[in-house]
Order: structure tokens, then C-alpha cells, then sequence
């Protein structure tokens, strides 16, 4: 009887892993501009997680997960949206275009913001409130969210696309443990599979998302260990200092030691999870972004 009841516990499991498993779609119909072939790696898509018995339009987050700009970390992409879904928010998984696969900026922001004017866009769709959708992302995924938090545009109202006629602005930001430079303090990895091994200083400048910031940056929530062994914690704190600059409201969590990559630390349903999501939440809810 018990090999019976396990058997079944695990089926169980696996039926509700595979309901929790959305399918992913494309950001663009046909090739996706720039793209080298047809593989999946050539195919930036969204996988959108959405909080059950929502009543009305709720907060959004796209979902950029790290991974140096040379892969894609699980654990910071579909473990993120869940988290986020049992708080009533919908989460939106990025697959972007990698440096290992041979691309280079700006297609990855190209991805990103076609990816924030695709949930906005379809905003009626997914049960999202347009003027409540942020970005979140970890490590080299934090670099690109803070390239999109910085490097954003109103759309073009002219294109034929009515994606495109779309604001790619966050509303907010979630950055965690990131890449924020591309000069000193840098994760070297990230930069290459970005930007090549030689960029020029003005390309540095212009990836280096600490150099533009301006006042209409959106807020941002920003957490960070200090013994971070990859991704220096000056990255972090060099953002925050020029949120601070500019009047741009912020959070800032430095935790005394962890390892780089620690995401939420916990497994679902994630009631253990480490401190900086209870933070976060506290935070959306002091920004009116949660109820």
C-alpha cells in the first residue's frame, strides 16, 4: 500500500508540474530580426505565468534570467514567475539571444523590449494592468533589465507593427544580484558574450547602465550579498547611488554573505525562501503595485 500511495503522490506531482508548465510563444511571427538560423536558440519566446482566480487586471513582471549572456538559469526564470503568481502577479519568462550563440548587443535589448510591448500590447489578454508591468532579473538578467530600465523608448507610432506602436518602459524594477557595468567591476564573461572581447570605450559608456540613469528612470528594488564572488556588489550599489542622484525612488538590500546566484533559495511551493522576497513584496506593496 505505501509503493501504492507513492506511486501516486508522484504522479500527482508530475500532472501539476506539467499543468505548471505553460508553453512558450514567440515575440515575433516570423524570424525574429537579426536572426542567424531557425534553431530554438535563434527564437527569442515568452512563457507567461499567470495567478490563478485573479478577479482584475493584476501587476505583471518580465523575467530576464541570468546566466553570463552565455546560457539561461532555470531557477531564476519559472521559479521567479511562481513565486510572483502565489502574490497575485503574472510573470513573463524571456528565452533571449545569447553571446554563446554568436550574438552581440543590441539584439538581446532588441528581445527585451519587444517582450515588454508584447505583454503590454496584449495586456487585455493575460489579465494584466498596463501601467503595472515591471522587469526583474538576475545577474547578467539584471544587466539587461537594467539596460531596458534605461534605455527604454515611447514606441513608433508610425509602424505597421502595433506591438511596435507600444511603450517598452518598466513601470518598475526588480534587479538581483546584478551585472550593472560594463567597465571596472564588471563580470568579464557577461561582457564578452555581449559586447565581444574588444569594445570600444563609448560601448562600454553606453552598456554601463550606472551612466544612464536619469530622472525618469523607473524605481527599482535592489538586493546584493557583499561576499558576492561573481558579480561584485559595487554593481548594486553604483546603480543605487545614481537612482539616488537623480530622485529616482529605490530599495537597496546588501545581505552580509551568500553565494552568487542564490535566486529565491527555496523550492516550491518556496515558504522558506530567503528574506529578500518578503522585502520585495513589502516594497511593491509601498509602491501601490500590489494591494
Amino acid at each position: 500500500m505505501k509503493k501504492i500511495a507513492l506511486l501516486l503522490c508522484c504522479c500527482a506531482m508530475f500532472a501539476l508540474a506539467g499543468a505548471d508548465a505553460p508553453a512558450p510563444f514567440r515575440l515575433w511571427q516570423g524570424d525574429a530580426p537579426g536572426a542567424r538560423g531557425t534553431s530554438e536558440f535563434d527564437i527569442p519566446t515568452l512563457t507567461a505565468y499567470l495567478p490563478e482566480r485573479a478577479k482584475g487586471p493584476v501587476p505583471a513582471v518580465l523575467i530576464c534570467p541570468g546566466g553570463g549572456y552565455g546560457g539561461l538559469a532555470g531557477h531564476e526564470g519559472a521559479d521567479y514567475a511562481r513565486f510572483l503568481n502565489r502574490h497575485g502577479i503574472a510573470g513573463f519568462v524571456l528565452r533571449y539571444r545569447l553571446g554563446s550563440k554568436g550574438y552581440r548587443h543590441p539584439v538581446m535589448l532588441q528581445d527585451a523590449a519587444r517582450a515588454m510591448r508584447t505583454i503590454r500590447s496584449r495586456a487585455q489578454e493575460f489579465n494584466v494592468d498596463p501601467a503595472r508591468i515591471g522587469v526583474m532579473g538576475s545577474s547578467a538578467g539584471g544587466h539587461l533589465a537594467a539596460t531596458l530600465l534605461t534605455k527604454y523608448d515611447a514606441g513608433k507610432p508610425a509602424s505597421e507593427d502595433p506591438v511596435e506602436r507600444v511603450s517598452s518602459r518598466p513601470d518598475f524594477g526588480i534587479l538581483c544580484y546584478a551585472v550593472v557595468t560594463m567597465g571596472p567591476g564588471t563580470h568579464r564573461g557577461s561582457r564578452n558574450n555581449l559586447l565581444g572581447a574588444n569594445p570600444s570605450a563609448e560601448l562600454i559608456d553606453a552598456l554601463s547602465a550606472e551612466k544612464n540613469v536619469t530622472a525618469d528612470t523607473p524605481p527599482c528594488f535592489i538586493w546584493h550579498t557583499a561576499d558576492d564572488g561573481g558579480v561584485p556588489v559595487s554593481n548594486s550599489i553604483n546603480f543605487a547611488t545614481a537612482l539616488s542622484n537623480h530622485k529616482v525612488p529605490f530599495a537597496l538590500h546588501v545581505y552580509g554573505t551568500g553565494r552568487h546566484g542564490l535566486g529565491l533559495g527555496d523550492r516550491y511551493p518556496y515558504d522558506n525562501a530567503l528574506p529578500w522576497t518578503r522585502e520585495l513584496v513589502l516594497w511593491l506593496k509601498e509602491r501601490k503595485i500590489l494591494p
